[in-house]
């Protein structure tokens, strides 16, 4: 059994040196197998001259992530093109994970210490973790039958609930970027890889156990180990799947969030595009089942890597709205060919593997930054989905709609209530009538004839202007309130608005008996107290008497 293990060693290990490997550390492979794989080593991003390279590494050691200026000139640095060797450091200033390191009590060390106890009690090696899949899967069985292995302990230093988080980081270290140079085989570089990859999982399980470890992660904190270090990878982690600007809307334990962010990029999607989503819908493709693959690996599984990291660079900058843009960036340069399609067996792994043609830097990139998605689109569908979703459960403990009444029942109802719909009819009719009256009385009395009205022919005013709908009805809405707060003016205030309206032409009417008599000199003796006054704090440049009538009043 030893003889042949350490030969398939020996076999992958040479396999494994023969490889030629690109610039990002990828397997380069034949044409044909390249399809295969999914994957493409045919570059086409920017590179910096040596002036721009120099002027980005300035900006990044004076850098303050809170400066308005600092984030627009790394922003027109990604335009450019970011270079390779300097991404590591642009991702940590972005991210400002020394801050959270220094802020945070939980020690990377200490933990990974803790960790490596429950291991050497199962018999497991964090280089060795792909490898003890099988044991895994045995003693994770064995714990949910209550039936240990006679070989082990009778005081356990791990629970079923490390097995399986072990198990599960395990399966996923076999899926993520096998084609890698420190993923691929059994080289000793590979074998480092995946556990420093394992180590930055398990460690982040123990540090957030709201959020554990989820599918999807693993290609995230593979990404991150390509650029950092491996205690930098575990805290730049931790930003990003905490953070609510980044990722804390996507992953958790149950995989609700995620499924609720694929609905708000539904609703996004049928908002920015409703013809190709209705077409989609007719092929009976849902969005969750492209969506969540793009959102939980951050489109790792494009071809073109050099398109990927200036994607990430993206969401390093703006976020999960970077993520919503990448999504309607790829649906709208697919467009014209998911219009062609009309099978379902078609249309969905075009959106799963998307073509090289497409993803190539050349022509996603400037895409990407020409299409703008803004936050409160994202918070508007977000909004929409919950009163869905709020109105879906409500709906089910709604009460029972009862049954529609019969013919003979109607009949009836209609027969009695045809008289009060004509009376009510009647007096609406009569109140709209003695309205139009009211307002040429008031147009008389004013002595002027309001805009649009016509005289008629027995010297009464008639107003022909048409008359709102919604100002029908003088007892209530803006017309109402002006009228009853016109009515309960004080006399004063009163004749002194009549006084300016009146027309020289119509002259003032006289008393027609004692009573009035005195309570018009009264009205005048007032009025000619409180006019200067009240005119010289409305304007103390101007006449306080405006006009002869005023005057020869007083």
């Amino acid at each position: 059994m030893g003889r042949r293990r350490s030969s398939t060693f020996s076999i992958k290990r040479r396999v494994t040196e023969g490889l030629v490997f690109d610039e990002f550390g990828f397997a380069q492979t034949k044409r044909k197998d390249q399809k295969l794989q999914h994957r493409c080593h045919d570059y086409s991003y920017p590179q910096l001259n040596a002036r721009r390279v120099k002027e980005l590494c300035e900006l990044l050691s004076y850098w303050n992530g809170s400066s308005f200026i600092c984030r627009s000139q790394i922003e027109r640095f990604m335009r450019m093109g970011i270079p390779p060797a300097l991404r590591g450091r642009v991702w940590k200033c972005l991210l400002n994970i020394d801050k959270l390191r220094e802020s945070s009590a939980f020690n990377y060390q200490k933990c990974l210490d803790e960790i490596r106890g429950p291991l050497v009690d199962l018999g497991v090696s964090e280089y060795g973790i792909i490898s003890a899949i099988a044991t895994l899967n045995d003693t994770e069985n064995d714990l949910g039958s209550n039936q240990l292995p006679s070989r082990c302990p009778p005081d356990l230093a791990y629970s079923s609930a490390d097995v399986t988080i072990f198990r599960q980081i395990a399966l996923d270290l076999q899926r993520s970027f096998p084609t890698h140079r420190t993923l691929m085989g059994e080289s000793p570089e590979a074998i480092e890889g995946q556990a420093k990859l394992f180590r930055v999982l398990i460690a982040y399980a123990k540090y957030n156990p709201k959020i554990g470890y989820s599918q999807g992660m693993s290609y995230i904190a593979a990404v991150l180990l390509m650029h950092l270090s491996e205690e930098e990878a575990f805290w730049a982690l931790g930003v990003l799947l905490e953070k609510p600007k980044y990722l804390s809307e996507l992953f958790d334990l149950s995989g609700e969030k995620i499924q609720h962010q694929a609905m708000v990029f539904h609703q996004f999607f049928k908002h920015r595009k409703p013809q190709l989503s209705k077409h989609i819908e007719d092929v009976r493709v849902s969005s969750i089942h492209f969506v969540m693959p793009w959102f939980l690996t951050l489109f790792t599984s494009l071809p073109c890597w050099d398109s990927v990291l200036a994607i990430w660079d993206l969401i390093m900058l703006h976020g999960l709205s970077a993520v919503f843009r990448t999504g309607l960036t790829i649906i709208q340069l697919l467009e014209s060919r998911l219009m062609n399609l009309t099978d379902e067996a078609a249309v969905l792994p075009l959106l799963l593997r998307v073509p090289v043609d497409v993803s190539q830097h050349c022509v996603l990139l400037p895409a990407l930054w020409s299409t703008e998605v803004q936050e409160w689109e994202i918070k508007c569908m977000n909004s929409l989905v919950l009163e869905e979703t709020e109105g879906h459960h409500l709906g089910k403990i709604e009460k029972p709609i009862p049954p529609p009444l019969p013919t003979k029942v109607k009949e009836q109802e209609k027969s009695v209530d045809g008289p009060k719909l004509e009376a009510k009819n009647s007096i609406r009719a009569k109140r709209s009538q003695k309205g139009v009256s009211q307002q040429g009385s008031v147009s008389q009395t004013r002595g002027g004839t309001l805009p649009g009205s016509t005289p008629d022919s027995d010297g009464s005013v008639k107003d022909s202007r048409p008359e709102p709908a919604a100002f029908r009805r003088m007892g209530s809405g803006p017309v109402g309130r002006v009228a009853r707060r016109r009515s309960s003016l004080p006399p004063r205030v009163e004749s002194l608005r009549l006084l300016r309206t009146r027309t020289p032409q119509s002259p003032s009417p006289s008393p027609s008996s004692p009573a009035q008599t005195l309570a018009h000199q009264r009205r005048k003796t007032a009025l000619s107290r409180e006019l200067p006054s009240r005119c010289h704090c409305l304007n103390k440049t101007t006449n306080p008497l405006r006009n002869t009538q005023e005057s020869q009043l007083i």
